[in-house]
């Protein structure tokens, strides 16, 4: 079994990064493989909404990194999205993502139903819930099972690197979704 997870968060070494290491850790701890994606390493432009994919299933006619990305959206069982909220929603990158990636598999009749999915959020003061929506929204409509945290929304508060670490709840909560993960994971696929 293997897990991605997509963080949209261009700064390294911050909180979302802490927020999925906390994660990473359950997983390795329960023999699930796990892969976070840095999309501020790649170059991942925005859908033009041209529907080459739709002549093409699979394939986008826009040169940067999607297709190793869209490849291992695919092969997985799991995914997580995670960002940051930038004025009171999901980064760009993620966006491009879930963009990019939904509307690429909504042309190949579904390939990532029934897989697990989760949001991560970081927020500095406002706009969780907002952000949270928009990466429920994209697991829904792509039949991605969605995974919830049975202690409270999966979002965590923190503005400067490491202060996430300072939201107690927001880290039990993340601690909690990966179990949940691993918990369905094991259910679905062994």
């Amino acid at each position: 079994m293997k897990i991605i997870a997509v963080n949209g968060s261009p700064r390294k070494g911050g909180n979302t990064d802490l927020l999925l290491d906390e994660m990473s850790r359950i997983f390795e701890r329960n023999q699930i493989e796990t892969e976070t994606i840095f999309l501020r390493d790649l170059e991942l432009k925005p859908c033009d909404a041209c529907r080459y994919c739709r002549q093409h299933p699979g394939k986008c006619h826009i040169k940067d990194d999607f297709p190793p990305i869209f490849e291992k959206s695919l092969a997985v069982e799991g995914i997580i999205l995670a960002t940051p909220v930038y004025f009171g929603s999901a980064t760009p990158p993620i966006k491009a993502f879930m963009d990019r990636v939904g509307y690429a598999a909504k042309g190949m009749r579904r390939p990532l139903e029934r897989k697990i999915g989760a949001g991560v959020v970081v927020a500095r003061r406002a706009g969780q819930n907002f952000t949270l929506a928009q990466l429920y929204f994209f697991f829904a409509v792509l039949g991605i099972i969605i995974v919830p945290s049975p202690h409270y929304w999966t979002i965590a508060f923190g503005r400067e690197k490491g202060k996430v670490a300072e939201d107690e709840e927001g880290m039990v909560t993340m601690g909690k979704l990966a179990e949940n993960m691993v918990w369905l994971a094991k259910k679905l696929y062994s």
